[in-house]
């Protein structure tokens, strides 16, 4: 029987590496590692825009330039008539999510034009164009413990259920009530109904303000002949 070598070990050969040599990984997994970390440092896809958020973009564009040539004369009026006053209000309000942005707004109600100087909000995604009314910091945690948090789950609005119904006879007929009412049952449906009755409401009252001053200025005096008298 042969003997065995010195130093000759039972088990199957080893390879050894070369002396000054560090083991690298194969080529393969090296590609691996470099295609994962790159699609970690790639940003995320954007979430795809909802039914909501595309007629906040589409009609919330148009809207604003249609209305800019208005805007951008109040503003210039109002730089005129205020001087160094500024022509802007700025408040802080919480968004969606809690998220705080500050709201900036036309110095002036006429045409409601200080809601309207509020599309840009609607564009950039701050505001929607029907929601619950944009609240302070201190006045969104203004609720029972324990109840749901219904304003973090959708963006403030222009307008919203509440502007429009606030003062109607019905018996629930607060904002906050109106805000949640919306929030537990908006859909695109109401949310078209709410914009038509929100543009419809003032045309209707500055048409019947209209036909009031045209019957006062009807009246009889105006269509007496010269010299008419009245029997004493």
């Amino acid at each position: 029987m042969q003997t065995q070598r010195r130093g000759q070990s039972h088990g199957p050969r080893q390879r050894r590496r070369p002396a000054g040599r560090t083991w690298r990984p194969p080529r393969t997994s090296r590609l691996t590692a470099a295609r994962a970390a790159l699609r970690s440092l790639a940003p995320a896809a954007p979430p795809r825009p909802t039914a909501k958020r595309a007629l906040d973009l589409t009609l919330g564009s148009a809207l604003l330039v249609l209305a800019a040539p208005l805007l951008a004369a109040a503003a210039l009026t109002l730089a005129v008539q205020r001087g160094s006053g500024g022509v802007l209000t700025r408040s802080t309000r919480m968004g969606a999510d809690g998220r705080p942005f500050v709201l900036r707004s036309l110095r002036t109600r006429r045409l409601r034009l200080h809601v309207i100087s509020r599309l840009p909000h609607v564009v950039r995604g701050e505001l929607s164009l029907v929601g619950p009314a944009p609240l302070t910091p201190g006045r969104a945690q203004e609720r029972p413990a324990g109840a749901r948090d219904w304003r973090r789950e959708l963006k403030p609005g222009l307008t919203g259920l509440a502007q429009i119904r606030h003062r109607s006879t019905m018996p629930w007929d607060e904002p906050d009530l109106l805000d949640q009412h919306y929030a537990e049952h908006h859909r695109l449906g109401l949310d078209l109904a709410i914009l038509a009755e929100a543009v419809g409401t003032p045309l209707r009252e500055a048409a019947r303000g209209l036909a009031r001053r045209g019957k006062a200025d009807l009246s009889d005096t105006d269509h007496r002949l010269p010299g008419y008298r009245t029997a004493e």
